[in-house]
Formats: C-alpha cells, sequence, structure tokens
C-alpha cells in the first residue's frame, strides 16, 4: 500500500515515504502564468523566481501562518509534489498524512482534506503538527508525563504540552521564521538605508543571526539598494544588529511559553521542568535560541536533532503505526 508523509509549512513542505525517508523538501512556492493561468513552476524552481519576474507571471505562497490561503493552488502544488515523491503506479493512489497546526478550524481542515483528495489521494490523516513534531524528536508521547514541544516554523510558532498521548495545552502565535526576515529587511532599511529582499535577510538571519547577543560579533556583507542613491552598495552587519531586529519577535515566541505553563496542570509542569522544552522546526536552527529560552523562563530547552525534519520524520513514524496513533489521527476518507 502506498504511503505518504506530507509536512505541509507555511515556508517548506517536506515530504517523507516510509522505508525512503525524505524523498522531498521544497519550498511550498508555486509560480503562475497570468494570460492562462497556468502553473509553470513548484517548489525550488518557483523560489527562484521570487523578486525575478516580469508582469506575466505571479509567484506565490499558498499557504498563510500554516492555513491554506489559496484552494487551487495548494492542489496542484499537494498534486506536484505526490507525483514527484514517486515511484507509485499511477493507478494506486496513495494513502496520505498531513500535518495541520494545532489551532485548525473545521473549515481550513475540510479543505486540506479536499484539497489532497482532488490531488489524488486514497484517503486522507490528518495529524496536529506539535504531536507530529514530538514523535519526530523521539519523544515518548503515549507515557503519563508531561512533555513540552515548541515548534517554530515559517508562518506560526506553536506550543504543547504533550501527555499520555494528546494535548494538554497548547498556544500559537503567527510568527515564524517569515516575520523574522521581514523585521530584517525593516531594521536594514531603517538603519543603512538599504533596501534588500527578503531572500536576501533569509541568507543573512541564516550564517549570522543569533537569539541573543554575543561578545564576538560575527560579521557579513550584504549587498542591496542605497534608498538615498538608488544604485547598488555594500554594507557590513553585525550578528548582534540582528539580535536587535529580531528580539521583538523573539520575545513574543517565548511568551507563550510562560502562558501555557500557566494553564498547565501543576503536575505536568514538574515534568516539563525536569525533562525540559524540546525546540524543533526550522526556527530552532537560530544559534543560541535554546539558551535565550532557558534564560528568560528558567526552563531548561534543547533543539531536537535535525530539527527542520522532525514533523516529517513524525508523519512517517505515524503512517508505520496508524493503530498505536489513533487518538491522534483526524478526518480520514
Amino acid at each position: 500500500m502506498a504511503k505518504i508523509g506530507i509536512d505541509l509549512g507555511t515556508t517548506n513542505t517536506v515530504v517523507f515515504v516510509p522505508k525512503k525517508g525524505i524523498v522531498i523538501n521544497e519550498p511550498s512556492v508555486v509560480a503562475i502564468s497570468v494570460l492562462d493561468n497556468k502553473i509553470i513552476a513548484v517548489g525550488n524552481m518557483a523560489k527562484e523566481m521570487i523578486g525575478r519576474t516580469p508582469d506575466s507571471i505571479i509567484v506565490s505562497k499558498p499557504l498563510v501562518d500554516g492555513a491554506i490561503a489559496d484552494y487551487r493552488i495548494t492542489e496542484a502544488m499537494i498534486k506536484h509534489f505526490i507525483k514527484k515523491s514517486g515511484g507509485f503506479l499511477s493507478f494506486v493512489k496513495p494513502e496520505v498524512l498531513i500535518s495541520v497546526p494545532a489551532g485548525i478550524t473545521s473549515t481550513e481542515k475540510r479543505a486540506v482534506i479536499e484539497a489532497a483528495l482532488n490531488a489524488g489521494a486514497k484517503s486522507v490523516y490528518l495529524v496536529k503538527e506539535p504531536v507530529l513534531a514530538a514523535i519526530g524528536a523521539k519523544i515518548p508521547i503515549n507515557s503519563p508525563a508531561g512533555n513540552m514541544i515548541l515548534n517554530i516554523g515559517g508562518g506560526t510558532t506553536e506550543l504543547a504540552v504533550i501527555s499520555l498521548g494528546g494535548i494538554v495545552s497548547w498556544s500559537s502565535v503567527r510568527i515564524g521564521g517569515n516575520k523574522l526576515d521581514q523585521a530584517i529587511v525593516g531594521y536594514i532599511k531603517k538603519k543603512h538605508g538599504l533596501a534588500i529582499g527578503e531572500r536576501t535577510a533569509e541568507l543573512i538571519k541564516i550564517n549570522i543571526g543569533s537569539a541573543i547577543k554575543e561578545s564576538q560579533e560575527d560579521r557579513i556583507n550584504i549587498k542591496g539598494r542605497d534608498l538615498a542613491t538608488g544604485y547598488p552598495k555594500t554594507v557590513e552587519i553585525t550578528s548582534n544588529e540582528i539580535t536587535e531586529a529580531i528580539s521583538e519577535h523573539l520575545t513574543e515566541i517565548v511568551q507563550i511559553i510562560k502562558s501555557v505553563l500557566e494553564v498547565t496542570p501543576p503536575e505536568l509542569c514538574s515534568d516539563i521542568m525536569d525533562r525540559g522544552i524540546m525546540i524543533s522546526g526550522g526556527g530552532a536552527m537560530l544559534k543560541n535560541i535554546s539558551t535565550l529560552i532557558t534564560r528568560v523562563t528558567g526552563v531548561p530547552a534543547r533543539v531536537a536533532d535535525d530539527p527542520l525534519f522532525c514533523v516529517a520524520r513524525g508523519t512517517g513514524i505515524v503512517l508505520s503505526n496508524l493503530d498505536s496513533y489513533k487518538r491522534n489521527v483526524m478526518a480520514k476518507r
């Protein structure tokens, strides 16, 4: 039986096939030709076009803050990824398991199921993202102990306390890697009078970004357009400047930890103090993020192995053991 797990993210879509592992990790981006409304490129090829297209091509990100904003394009994207993850005979429809935000509404749930069914799935299972991230991070979620997982994605950050296989308390903010990139764009514009694109901002964040200020600063030269003259210009940026640019957003992310701990039963809180907070998602790769969280909350935090792929790995584990994770699986068709 063909099975596929899809981590449908705002920024990246990761596809996991049991026995093969991760077969696709591409941006959730689609390029469309305006004239005939045709899809010209999906994933990496479409991302290359961002900020470089003529009027006849629109580059669209069909997912906003983890939810489907453009139904038709999402469907085409899922179809593309199912086809590309390949090896399936054209007449064998795969069972598809998709990650969804913890705060998903029933309308959004229906949209994901419909999109996947129309894209060629035989049946669709949905599992909440924090649960998948915890499973992928090797947290024993079925034990009667409290585990806290913080999943920092591109569009949203979700935090959940999981015990006995289910979510006890959770919270989410619509802040993720994309908002951090935008903050860097805004900061460099204001401080250096330089216009840069979000792709450049993302590169700066990956190369020198840090969640806390350091005495040994990293530096990077970046090119952009000088807002005063209109000509290209190169400017040197330090890692502490980036920390300053993103600190407000990081504070909001850390704030949800406090709000979730406040509504978590005391028994589970003491478990969390012992076990710490597990951080997953692309945002977990930001330097010193665990140090910042521990410093502010007093709760030990650590980054999961290979944090970017925790959710995708979780889909694979659930697909292979559907019966034992039944309580977490929603909406089979």
